[in-house]
């Protein structure tokens, strides 16, 4: 007794210091990721949750059995936090991508694999308390109730083991799929465009829109170049990336520039920047460091062929006829993502083009800014959602868990009040969760026509 109390008292104090050393690792090596600390608290108790109900099961298997069960358990927590202390002694810009992809891959993948064991744990126990108030209620006997709630609990506990068995092995198999099957399997999307005020010879103007590369999620660049080619295949009027190239820092990018050089278009290849080709989600050095990665970027644009634009538009000519390609920087509604983009700077030299087509990474813009501000866009493109990465989408259904943080998350969208359109792309490549589910990497064809 004296033996277990002592345990007590030093996971009371042990655990409290973990997680505050936790907080501040993370604040030290991700800081714009330090606000979402709470959430991971919260899923490490709900973590020692269920491990309270299954320990006992676990501790009767044989030595070489429990062990085993013991660290594939708590794998997950193991790995974070080899990200977190491995990130303070090697700054995550400096790790191989294919690693540190994976290790946030198997993180993520390891701890939804529990969510619903967890959820049906919770149920459980809330139904087994709502049993014993309710046979108190009857004022039934001690003995009586302590039977029939020994009998429910051993009923409980095998629904729980074989329900969180096959829920957690559905969802890490699904998701294990996810990373390494459908996160490639890029899927093509061709829209036509119907705008009022399209002059004549840009009848059938073809635009190709990617998004949200995170080139540092890229193992290879082999998918990449089916990508490429399969861009090319269009033959596309103008090729245009709405933002996101790499993670946390522009050298992820650059095994990959000799294939993004080979995309090609009659009127070129035109960028934007995202709100992670900042460099804002790791710790730099120094203040000169960020800004040097940043001119990195710049000149990596350059060497590839890239047309960059930040707060300025380019001209299309088409005989005595003109369309403005605008590009802002990042503008998101959500505090944590920059807010630089420009659109009053962009639209200069641009008032007198007969179509205006809007580049802005995230589609919180055009709802916060370009439709309240009146602007004269006619088709604006962004990305930034990546659909979550997960979701549905058939012919009669449209979910994902985007939809709750974004009102315009994929596809094309078009205002109430004026017949403009948004489209937002769900992304190339991915973050985070290194796979897909349902929400296939997207190249966007979109044709103009007048309507």
């Amino acid at each position: 007794m004296r033996h277990t109390l002592k345990k007590l008292h030093i996971s009371y104090v042990l655990v409290p210091i973990l997680l505050i050393a936790g907080f501040f690792l993370m604040r030290m090596t991700m800081p714009v990721y330090s606000g979402q600390y709470v959430f991971l608290v919260v899923l490490i108790l709900a973590d020692l949750y269920l491990w309270s109900s299954v320990k006992r099961q676990v501790f009767n298997y044989r030595n070489w059995l429990r062990v085993s069960i013991i660290f594939l358990y708590w794998l997950p927590l193991i790995l974070l936090a080899i990200l977190l202390v491995g990130a303070k002694i090697v700054p995550l810009i400096d790790w191989s991508n294919t690693f540190r992809t994976y290790l946030l891959g198997f993180i993520l993948v390891l701890y939804t694999a529990k969510v619903l064991p967890i959820i049906f744990l919770l149920l459980a126990d809330f139904v087994r308390i709502i049993d014993r108030m309710f046979t108190l209620s009857k004022k039934q006997g001690r003995e009586e109730v302590h039977s029939e709630n020994a009998a429910g609990d051993i009923s409980r506990s095998k629904f729980l083991q074989y329900m969180g068995f096959l829920s957690g092995g559905l969802v890490m198999s699904t998701m294990f799929i996810g990373m390494f099957k459908w996160v490639y399997e890029f899927r093509v999307i061709r829209e036509i465009i119907k705008l009022p005020n399209l002059p004549a010879n840009f009848k059938g103007f073809t635009i190709v829109q990617i998004s949200d590369m995170h080139l540092g999620s890229w193992s290879s660049d082999k998918p990449l170049e089916n990508a490429v080619e399969m861009i090319n295949n269009m033959d596309a009027d103008l090729v245009v990336f709405t933002g996101d190239l790499v993670n946390f820092a522009t050298k992820e990018a650059l095994d990959f520039g000799d294939t993004l050089s080979k995309i090609k278009a009659k009127h070129g290849v035109y960028t934007i920047l995202g709100n992670h080709d900042y460099g804002n989600y790791v710790s730099w050095p120094s203040d000169a460091a960020k800004e040097e990665n940043m001119d990195q970027l710049y000149g990596f644009y350059k060497r590839i062929g890239w047309k960059l634009l930040r707060n300025e538009n380019v001209l299309i000519d088409r005989g005595n006829e003109t369309m403005a390609l605008l590009g802002v920087e990042n503008w998101g509604h959500n505090p944590r993502f920059p807010q630089l983009g420009d659109i009053d700077k962009a639209m200069v030299g641009a008032e007198n083009a007969d179509v205006r087509v809007l580049l802005t990474h995230d589609p919180s813009h055009w709802e916060k800014i370009v439709v309240p501000g009146n602007y004269p866009m006619d088709l604006s493109l962004a990305g930034h959602t990546h659909g979550f990465q997960f979701g549905i989408e058939t012919k009669d259904i449209k979910w994902s868990p985007a939809q709750y943080m974004y009102k315009f998350w994929a596809g094309l969208y078009q205002d109430s009040t004026n017949p403009r359109y948004l489209y937002v792309n769900r992304g190339l490549g991915s973050i985070g969760y290194p796979g897909r589910i349902g929400m296939l990497p997207e190249i966007t064809v979109l044709e103009l026509q007048k309507s």
